[in-house]
């Protein structure tokens, strides 16, 4: 099932340089979607790693593991710290930064429907809730920035078997 250019972390770490060399970087990953699909969270300052994570699940969505990617990532910072935790997921970004508050207010409901993935949304929201210092950031995806193509090749470990 490996797609070809999927690259590893050491793969990662010797190619990009560039972006941000300080906060969390999240990336989620999904084989069809739905289908099996994988998650990466990377906590890095001034270049060097503090921590990461990744998992995966046999049958998902990208949405999901986008919101598990962030999940972990905000898991990893204290609620006293202040970091700046990245997506290149608009669709997280937004979620936590613009909609969640009134979805919240709602009882947990949009104007056009139910909240897709509640049980994600709501854990990543309290999460970010008790994390007051955090920013919320997008990141532009496979545009070369070395910690969100780090968090790329966690969330696409399960396609290669190895990280």
């Amino acid at each position: 099932m490996p797609r070809d250019g999927l690259m590893t972390t050491q793969q990662v770490l010797a190619r990009f340089s560039a972006g941000p060399a300080s906060g969390v970087f999240t990336d989620g990953s999904c084989y069809g979607n739905p289908g099996p699909g994988g998650w990466g969270a990377v906590r890095v300052r001034d270049g060097a790693i503090l921590d990461e994570r990744h998992g995966s699940h046999p049958s998902t969505t990208n949405n999901r593991m986008e919101l598990e990617a962030m999940i972990a990532g905000l898991e990893m910072i204290d609620p006293s710290e202040a970091e700046d935790v990245y997506s290149d997921s608009d669709l997280v970004v937004r979620t936590l930064n613009e909609w969640a508050a009134g979805w919240e207010r709602r009882g947990w409901k949009r104007r056009a429907g139910p909240v897709k993935n509640l049980d994600l949304v709501q854990r990543a929201w309290v999460l970010a809730q008790e994390r007051p210092h955090i920013r919320i950031r997008w990141i532009r995806a496979h545009d070369g920035a070395r910690w969100n193509e780090y968090a790329d090749a966690l969330a696409t470990a399960y396609l290669r078997d190895a990280v």
